[in-house]
């Protein structure tokens, strides 16, 4: 474990975005879990803002994968591997070579790709409580 953060409001996520990106900063590969509901599409959305990301971000439930520009003009690749049924599926889009272009992929529910995802990935486990705060688990390489 590298780091565990308590995310009390949805409005401090901004604030957790830019710590995670600042305390790892050469981390390219997030993968995101978490039950549903739990937020990690709200805090990929904060990631993409505080990487300069203007347009508009959505989970790519349907598409299975967004790209966006960051700020500086760079792709950024956010996945949404839930209707995934079969590992194999990741071949059809391409999956090695986004986690291969150097660069930032958000990937969330991406259980049936560690096979595919390289120690250095940055692991971001959210866990909710009762009484809405949020657990962020930092760690490497599982």
């Amino acid at each position: 474990m590298l780091a565990t953060i308590t995310l009390r409001k949805p409005a401090e996520a901004e604030e957790v975005a830019r710590l995670i990106l600042q305390s790892h900063a050469e981390a390219r590969i997030f993968a995101f879990t978490g039950d549903l509901g739990a937020g990690k599409t709200t805090l990929i959305k904060a990631l993409c803002k505080v990487l300069g990301v203007a347009d508009h971000t959505s989970s790519p439930s349907f598409a299975i994968v967004n790209e966006y520009r960051t700020g500086t003009g760079d792709p950024l690749y956010h996945f949404d591997l839930y209707r995934l049924k079969a590992a194999e599926e990741l071949e059809g889009i391409g999956f090695d070579e986004y986690l291969d272009s150097g660069n930032y992929c958000f990937i969330e529910w991406p259980e049936l790709a560690e096979a595919h995802l390289p120690e250095e990935a940055l692991h971001v486990r959210i866990a909710v409580a009762g009484n809405g705060v949020r657990t962020i688990e930092l760690s490497r390489g599982e």
